[in-house]
């Protein structure tokens, strides 16, 4: 099956000089989770913006469901909903107002059962005769949600959907975006909870000064790139390591009480046999021993860190 975005030699570089993107290829599968991940200023949400036809690129092609953004916008707009991350709606309107105007931008047919349906998945449905302007800034999000979701598209852009909103919307956001996966529907969203990214998507990628640095699956990034943390529990307190300890570079605990220690679990060798041999020939007893996998936000933050 063709990807369902399809993104080559994507570039911008803006009036100013300003280089946004640097040829950027990318291709998403259908019914899957992908998460951009990278600092302010990378380039995530330009990318979100030319898909969206919000912004004009500079190079490449993209494509849509197989529609061409500039050829076939109409088509390939059709097939998308964008949560950006600014709030923009009509204050004087209610809720069912601007959710359902905005199905029929998309020239669908009125449907008052999908409405409902968007605003009940959303918390909204006892809001929905509310004018905008009197809601909450967490309702006014979730009322940009239900404008994406109006016009059932394939593919859903979320752009920083939870920050800054309280804890009980993301909770309905995440829940709303698996039952969304599961219907078949396309997901990419850009977050800074990288928290929230490993727990829900699928593929991770990292952007960085306009460069698409990886996509990887999850799983796989974290298994490639991810060290582990041995901590070994002591039995009695240490003033210091003895020398013959230096090249396992430990980690002392500032109590003396523990130590902390790193390897490659991919390795050969991951030399914890090797270290505990030398640790009981130093007098150094382990009461304890346990291993950590290395974070996505870990490994996040050492990728970038690379590219600079």
């Amino acid at each position: 099956m063709p990807p369902v975005i399809s993104i080559r030699n994507l570039s911008k570089t803006y009036e100013s000089g300003l280089t946004a993107l640097k040829d950027v290829n990318l291709e998403i599968e259908r019914g899957e989770i992908l998460a951009l991940l990278g600092p302010n200023g990378a380039g995530k949400t330009t990318l979100i913006s030319i898909v969206c036809g919000l912004v004009n690129a500079t190079g490449g092609t993209v494509t849509v469901g197989g529609y061409d953004i500039i050829r076939q916008y109409r088509q390939a707009r059709a097939m998308i909903g964008l949560v950006p991350q600014e709030l923009h709606t009509e204050t004087f309107e209610t809720v069912w107002a601007t959710v359902t105007f905005s199905r029929g931008l998309f020239g669908k047919k009125a449907d008052p059962a999908h409405v409902e349906k968007v605003l009940r998945a959303l918390s909204l449905y006892e809001k929905k005769d509310d004018r905008i302007m009197t809601l909450s800034g967490g309702m006014k999000r979730r009322v940009m949600i239900a404008k994406a979701l109006a016009h059932e598209p394939m593919v859903l852009f979320l752009d920083e959907p939870t920050a800054g909103v309280d804890v009980e919307l993301r909770k309905d956001m995440w829940q709303l975006v698996d039952e969304l996966r599961c219907s078949g529907v396309t997901i990419i969203l850009t977050t800074h909870y990288i928290e929230e990214a490993e727990a829900i998507a699928d593929r991770v990628g990292v952007i960085n000064k306009g460069e698409l640095l990886l996509v990887e699956e999850k799983s796989e990034l974290m298994r490639k790139l991810g060290q582990k943390q041995l901590f070994l529990e002591l039995q009695e307190r240490i003033e210091k390591l003895p020398p013959a300890l230096g090249r396992y570079g430990l980690d002392l605990a500032e109590d003396g009480t523990s130590l902390l220690y790193r390897y490659d679990s991919q390795a050969a060798r991951t030399g914890i046999t090797s270290l505990l041999a030398d640790l009981n020939d130093s007098g150094i007893k382990v009461k304890d021993l346990n291993t950590r996998q290395r974070s996505l936000e870990e490994i996040f933050v050492s990728l970038v860190r690379e590219k600079q």
